[in-house]
């Protein structure tokens, strides 16, 4: 099998794709139910009620649902589109869709038929998806709801057109039991919060948007060598695998020229993404062969969480056009780097200004010290959040190792800001200066790119006009740690802001209690601010002497979501209720629990049924040679040897995986999830690893025609 995989992959030829017949990018949002179509298909005042429920959260009436879903139903048929389906984000982590048609039968005739109440609403299963305990199997009812800040769109695949309507997910009693719902509530709370603190610097802020930048990391491997790996079928990542020879040690690879079969790839990925109104601007090969990344420009937040997830199926369903299968787990090869999704973000006012942008005047100085300030102060006090947030198995995998940051928290803002923090933190103020301006710090270059170097072991760091979360894994959806961010940050505002006031009403100036409190919550927070190798040991050691935590697994990571921390954030604020809050903490802990079981099994089947058999026929064949050459009086010592070791390494796997499987036994008997997970990562994981080491070791010394799966060499090299 191994053979037929590595020979068919070998053969293909880059497929070809068709252009568009549209210049570029004239067909840029074709498929988008987006400004342009609105303008042909709806009165002027649906479009006025869809803008108000963009811009200030304004509800729809059902009167004007009507009228917009008329229009939308006429422009999604002009465009062959035959079903429509409720778009939504599960905790999962992927997304789900359940499609119903258009036609309404009358008599012998049909009719294309759309009404309010399917646009505005429809009825999914609740309980057979995760929910945490909210809902039970006899419990299944549950509701989409759409959300109308983020367009319509139509999905084509080869065989027809489907109009998807970006929803949230809640059940029946209301809570809700996806990534959509929390982000937007996320959302509207930094949106007022950073109002009320944009009102010391101008007045004419009345709306204050988060943005979001991804980076998508992924790896491409041939189908048939994908399906010739029954880890990478079912675990999405090897379990077994020898480094080979050649790697990424070269860096050859990175920035590399793109092969033809992935350029082309990548050039229908475009075109498609382009229709969607995905902003898709660069592609490039990665690090580590095989590992490629695409990243889009900015975008509103809830906009671009929904377009990164239509964007990761794009890329599957693109990748098996051109025979490959796109791999977004964390860590899919051992001693590669693994694929992350760098999450840039900022916040935009709507008078243009970009808050974490320095600006080109002095006044606008203190308006984005504020905010950056801030921003620090914010994951200083709720760094396990943030931690909770990115936690998985994969992403344990991944982090601190081959350029991912490690699972210490921490910030890197570079040489030139920690220098200006610092000296505006020791300056004094006069408080009986007539000039206000002279308590001001430096100007600050508006352009702060090239002041200061990359960190790339940094979780959080700030790269000139933004701040770049580093640490979330590929597979992971954008929302969940973007919901913790603008979470905390709104909190972090409100707190801000209270602080200034009482200072203001104590007989401060604005600028003078500004500064001040600027002060205070730079020596609150400065202990996460580090400039350092993220990898190194003496990091470790430093960072917790600043008491700063190291959770290096996700159910320690977990551990925050439990926290007074998480209830005064998270529940206090309204984003979660106490029983969503538990419930997300059980839906993760289990998506782990669930992950490590598919491995151990994985682990096991391919260990018994392909590596052990291949290696006793190859002992056989060693021990019927060395009795021959020993008959023939040739030494036959080499041969003995080679047996005696190739013998030590099935013996240490056969012994090891019944200790694994018992270890497993014993951790499924136990009722708790977090229980079990611990028992999971402590007990159980160890073993995966030493299997892992004794299997490797083997594919180094059986001959390479019986060796049963696909090697690293065949894999990650794309011809």
């Amino acid at each position: 099998m191994r053979r037929q995989a590595v020979q068919l992959a070998t053969s293909r030829k880059p497929k070809v794709v068709k252009q568009p017949e549209q210049k570029f990018p004239d067909y840029f949002g074709a498929n988008v139910f987006g400004d342009a179509a609105m303008q042909n298909y709806l009165n002027k005042e649906a479009i006025k009620a869809i803008q108000n429920a963009r811009n200030t959260g304004e509800k729809i009436s059902r009167n004007i649902a009507s009228s917009i879903a008329e229009g939308m139903k006429r422009w999604a048929l002009d465009q062959g589109v035959t079903h429509f389906t409720h778009w939504f984000q599960p905790l999962t982590g992927s997304t789900a869709e359940k499609h119903d048609s258009f036609l309404n039968p009358d008599g012998e005739k049909a009719m294309a038929t759309f009404s309010a109440d399917e646009l505005v609403q429809q009825e999914p299963d609740a309980s057979s998806l995760p929910s945490g305990g909210l809902r039970n199997t006899f419990e299944a009812r549950g509701y989409t709801a759409w959300d109308p800040t983020s367009p319509a769109f139509i999905f084509e695949n080869t065989s027809g057109k489907t109009l998807c309507i970006p929803t949230i997910f809640v059940s029946y009693t209301g809570e809700a039991l996806d990534y959509k719902a929390p982000l937007i509530k996320a959302l509207n709370l930094l949106d007022k919060a950073a109002v009320d603190v944009c009102k010391y610097f101008d007045k004419k802020v009345s709306r204050v948007k988060a943005t979001l930048g991804w980076e998508q990391e992924y790896f491409l491997v041939d189908k048939a060598l994908y399906f010739a790996r029954t880890d990478l079928v079912l675990a999405k990542r090897s379990v077994y695998g020898f480094t080979p020879a050649k790697g990424q040690q070269l860096d050859d690879h990175y920035f590399g020229k793109i092969p033809d079969r992935v350029f082309n790839f990548m050039y229908e990925l475009e075109i498609e993404a382009h229709k969607l109104g995905i902003p898709i601007r660069t592609r490039h090969n990665e690090v580590a062969p095989g590992q490629y990344e695409f990243a889009p420009m900015f975008e509103e937040a809830n906009l671009a969480v929904d377009h990164n997830q239509l964007f990761m199926d794009l890329i599957y369903e693109t990748a098996e056009k051109h025979d490959f299968i796109a791999l977004f787990h964390e860590k899919p090869f051992a001693g590669l780097n693994g694929s992350g999704k760098h999450c840039n973000w900022s916040m935009a006012t709507n008078t243009g200004v970009n808050l974490l942008s320095p600006g080109k005047n002095p006044s606008d100085n203190l308006q984005f010290l504020t905010f950056f300030i801030n921003s620090i102060k914010a994951v200083h006090d709720h760094a396990n959040l943030i931690r909770a947030s990115i936690a998985s198995a994969g992403n344990d995998h991944r982090l601190g190792a081959n350029e991912a940051p490690p699972a210490i928290i921490s910030i890197f803002i570079g040489s030139t800001l920690t220098n200006l923090l610092a000296e505006f933190e020791k300056n004094q103020i006069n408080k009986k200066s007539d000039n206000p301006e002279s308590i001001l710090v430096h100007n600050i270059p508006e352009i702060l790119v090239d002041n200061t170097d990359r960190n790339r072991t940094s979780p959080f760091a700030f790269t000139g006009n933004k701040f770049e979360l580093r640490a979330v894994g590929s597979s992971a959806s954008c929302a969940g740690p973007m919901t913790i961010l603008n979470t905390i940050m709104a909190n972090q505002l409100v707190e801000f802001k209270s602080k200034v006031d009482a200072k203001i009403k104590n007989g401060n100036t604005k600028k003078i209690a500004l500064i001040e409190t600027l002060r205070e919550e730079i020596k609150a927070s400065k202990k996460i601010l580090f400039e350092g190798n993220g990898y190194g040991e003496d990091w470790v050691k430093e960072a917790k002497n600043r008491g700063l935590e190291n959770k290096t697994t996700t159910p320690l990571a977990l551990e925050a979501l439990e926290s007074k921390n998480a209830h005064e954030v998270l529940v206090k604020n309204n984003i979660f209720t106490k029983e969503e809050l538990e419930a997300r903490l059980e839906i993760n802990l289990e998506a782990y629990i669930l992950q490590l079981q598919i491995e151990g099994r994985t682990i096991t089947d391919i260990a018994r049924t392909q590596i052990i058999p291949a290696v006793n026929k190859y002992q056989n064949e060693l021990a019927s040679t060395s009795i021959a050459l020993k008959q023939a009086g040739v030494n036959a010592s080499s041969n003995l040897k080679i047996l005696e070791t190739i013998t030590q390494h099935a013996d240490a796997i056969n012994e090891k995986v019944n200790k694994m499987e018992k270890k497993r036994a014993k951790a499924n008997t136990l009722e708790k999830n977090k229980e079990k997970a611990h028992f999971y990562a402590s007990e159980v994981l160890p073993y995966y690893e030493e299997i892992r080491n004794h299997v490797d070791e083997l594919e180094r010394l059986i001959d390479d025609e019986k060796w049963p799966i696909p090697k690293y060499r065949e894999l990650i090299f794309v011809r």
